[in-house]
């Protein structure tokens, strides 16, 4: 697993958490949820990757 992988989850989360800080005190509860979402949605792309190799890897490993 690479280090960017986090580094870059971190960058998101945080974007996120200031954009919905944000939204939130202009009244825009909606967009926030909305953003909080999409900031999700990006995250799981990126880790869907990582999983698919862990799994192969167990696979490799119990020779399934």
């Amino acid at each position: 697993m690479n280090i960017d992988l986090l580094f870059k989850i971190a960058a998101i989360g945080i974007l996120v958490a200031v954009l919905y800080q944000v939204l939130v005190r202009a009244g825009r509860e909606d967009q926030a949820m909305m953003t909080t979402l999409a900031g999700l949605i990006i995250v799981l792309t990126m880790i869907i990757k990582e999983i698919s190799t862990l799994f192969d890897t167990v696979r490799t490993i119990f020779n399934l």
